[in-house]
C-alpha cells in the first residue's frame, strides 16, 4: 500500500464521525447527563431531608445562575477550540500543556466514577420496578442488562444514541411537568405558597452545603463540548446547546423543588421528605392521578438513570479517544470504528472497567445504593468540579493572551466571576466531603478522594514533563485536536498559526 494511502486511512480512523449532531441532540446528551428525573426524585428529596432547609428551589436557581456565568466563557472558548477533550483541551490552551495533562488524568477517573456509580442506582431502582410487576431479580442482574445495552450503544453511531436519549428525555420531562402541575394544583395548605422562593433564605448557614449537593445535579452538561467534533457547525451548535442544557436542568429542578414544597406544604416539606425519601413525589401525586401514571413515572425514573449512563459513557470514551489521538495515552485509544466513527478502545475500556467494579461489589455484597451509587457519584462529582474550576481559570488566561477574540464580558468579567464563585463551592465541597459521604469524623474518606485526585494530577504533570523531554512532537500536540492546529495569535513555534504542529516542528 502506498504511503499516501496509509496516511489517508490513518486520518479517517483517527477522526470521530463528523456532522452527526444538531443542537437538539447535543442538548439531549447534556441534559441526560444531568438526569433531571433522577435529581428531582433522589437529590432534591435528599437535600430537603438531610439539610432540613426549605430554600431548595432558590438554591437550584442560584446554582444554575453560577453555571450560566461559567458557560459564558466556557462556550466562548468552544468557538475557538473544537476538541472532544473539552476541559483537558481548554486547560491545555489556557494554562499550559503540563496542567492540561494533569487535568486529563483527573477527568478520566472522575467521569468513570460518575458513570459506574449510576449502575448501582439503576440496578436497585430496576429491581424494585420489576418486583412491582411480579418479577423477582436482584440489582446486579439489572445492572448487568444495562451494562450490555450501554456497551453496545457506545460502539454504534453517536446519532443513534442521541435518538435514544431524545425519546427517553422527552418522556421524562413530560412526566415531571405533569407531576409538578398536579402538586401545584393540589396545595397541602389550601393555597399556593412561594415561601420557599424567599431570597432571604440564601443567607442562611446551610446554603453552602445545599449548593454542594445541588451542583451535582448539573454534572453532565459539559458533555455538550465533548461532542463538539461530531456536531454540525460546532462553533454555533455547542454554544447554544450548552446554554440550553444548563438552563433546562436548572429551571426544571427549581420548578420541581418548589412544586414539591407546595404539594407537601412549606412547613411540612422537610418532614415529608424525611419520611418518604425517594417515594415523596409519587406519594404526593398518587391521590390525584391514575395509578398507570405512577407506574410510568417509576419506569421513567429507571430510564432516566439509563440515559445518564449512556451520556457519561459517551463522555469518558471520548476523553480517552482525545488523549490517545494526541499520544498522551497509547495510540490504540486514538482510533475510531471505520463505519460508526465511535471511539472503539475507549468505549471498550470503560465497559470493561465498569464490569470489573460491578462484579467486585456483587462479590463483596456491599450496599449498591450507598457504596456504589452515592459514594462513586459524589467522588466523581468532586473531580468534575475540580475540572470546572480549573477550566474557568483557563478561560481567563486564554483570553488574556487573545483579547480580540471575544468581548470583555465573555473574555474577562464572566470568567472571573465564575472562577471566584466556583472557588467557594469547591472549597466547601472539599471541607464537607466526609459529611456528604456520611462517614465518621475519623474516617480517611474525609480526605482520600481529594488526595487521590491530587495524586492523579501530579502523575499527569510528571507524565507531561517526561513527554516534553522524550517526545517533543507529541508534547507539542497536547490539547490541539484532530488536525494538531495551534490556536494562537502569535504562535511560539516557527510557521503560520494555521499549520499543523507536525509541519511546524519539522520546519524548526
Amino acid at each position: 500500500m502506498a504511503r499516501e494511502d496509509v496516511s489517508e486511512l490513518d486520518i479517517i480512523s483517527r477522526a470521530l464521525a463528523r456532522n452527526r449532531l444538531g443542537v437538539p441532540s447535543v442538548v439531549f446528551f447534556g441534559v441526560a447527563g444531568a438526569a433531571p428525573l433522577t435529581v428531582i426524585i433522589g437529590s432534591i428529596t435528599t437535600i430537603y431531608a438531610v439539610v432540613g432547609n426549605t430554600a431548595v428551589p432558590l438554591v437550584y436557581l442560584v446554582v444554575a445562575g453560577i453555571l450560566s456565568i461559567f458557560t459564558v466563557g466556557f462556550v466562548a472558548m468552544s468557538r475557538h477550540i473544537v476538541n472532544s477533550g473539552a476541559f483537558y483541551s481548554y486547560i491545555s490552551h489556557g494554562l499550559g500543556r503540563v496542567p492540561g495533562v494533569g487535568a486529563a488524568f483527573v477527568a478520566l477517573p472522575a467521569y468513570a466514577l460518575m458513570q459506574i456509580g449510576l449502575f448501582g442506582l439503576f440496578g436497585v431502582v430496576s429491581a424494585g420496578v420489576l418486583e412491582a410487576l411480579g418479577l423477582q431479580t436482584d440489582w446486579f442482574t439489572c445492572a448487568l442488562v444495562a451494562w450490555v445495552l450501554v456497551a453496545v450503544l457506545g460502539l454504534l453511531w453517536i446519532d443513534l444514541s442521541g435518538k435514544v436519549l431524545a425519546v427517553l428525555l422527552i418522556a421524562e420531562i413530560a412526566v415531571v411537568l405533569v407531576y409538578d402541575a398536579v402538586m401545584v394544583a393540589n396545595p397541602a395548605e389550601g393555597s399556593v405558597s412561594f415561601a420557599t422562593l424567599n431570597p432571604s433564605q440564601v443567607f442562611t448557614p446551610e446554603v453552602a452545603a445545599m449548593m454542594v449537593l445541588a451542583i451535582g445535579g448539573f454534572v453532565g452538561f459539559e458533555a455538550t463540548v465533548v461532542l463538539s467534533e461530531e456536531a454540525k457547525d460546532p462553533k454555533r451548535t455547542i454554544a447554544r446547546a450548552t446554554h440550553w442544557a444548563v438552563m433546562l436542568a436548572g429551571l426544571l429542578c427549581a420548578l420541581s423543588a418548589w412544586a414539591m414544597s407546595v404539594g407537601a406544604g412549606p412547613s411540612r416539606v422537610v418532614a415529608v421528605a424525611e419520611a418518604d425519601e425517594t417515594d415523596m413525589v409519587f406519594n404526593l401525586v398518587a391521590p390525584h392521578v391514575p395509578e398507570a401514571l405512577i407506574s410510568i413515572g417509576y419506569v421513567l425514573f429507571m430510564t432516566s438513570i439509563f440515559a445518564a449512563l449512556l451520556a457519561f459513557h459517551a463522555a469518558v470514551s471520548r476523553y480517552q479517544f482525545a488523549l490517545g489521538r494526541e499520544g498522551v495515552l497509547p495510540r490504540a485509544w486514538g482510533y475510531t470504528h471505520p463505519r460508526t466513527g465511535a471511539p472503539v478502545v475507549g468505549s471498550i475500556t470503560q465497559s470493561v472497567l465498569a464490569l470489573i467494579v460491578l462484579v467486585i461489589y456483587k462479590l463483596t455484597d456491599l450496599d449498591p445504593l450507598l457504596y456504589l451509587f452515592a459514594w462513586l457519584t459524589v467522588a466523581g462529582g468532586l473531580g468534575v468540579l475540580i475540572l470546572m474550576w480549573s477550566a474557568s481559570a483557563a478561560v481567563i488566561a486564554f483570553f488574556v493572551r487573545h483579547r480580540r477574540r471575544e468581548n470583555i464580558w465573555r473574555a474577562q468579567i464572566a470568567p472571573i466571576i465564575a472562577f471566584l464563585l466556583l472557588s467557594i463551592i469547591l472549597a466547601a465541597t472539599v471541607i464537607g466531603l466526609g459529611d456528604l459521604l456520611q462517614v465518621p469524623a475519623d474516617s480517611p474518606f474525609h480526605w482520600l478522594f481529594t488526595v487521590g485526585y491530587a495524586a492523579f494530577a501530579v502523575f499527569g504533570f510528571v507524565w507531561a514533563l517526561a513527554m516534553r523531554a522524550a517526545r517533543p512532537e507529541v508534547y507539542a500536540a497536547i490539547g490541539r485536536g484532530a488536525d494538531g492546529r495551534v490556536i494562537t495569535d502569535a504562535p511560539r513555534l516557527k510557521g503560520s498559526h494555521s499549520e499543523p504542529i507536525s509541519a511546524q516542528i519539522s520546519a524548526r
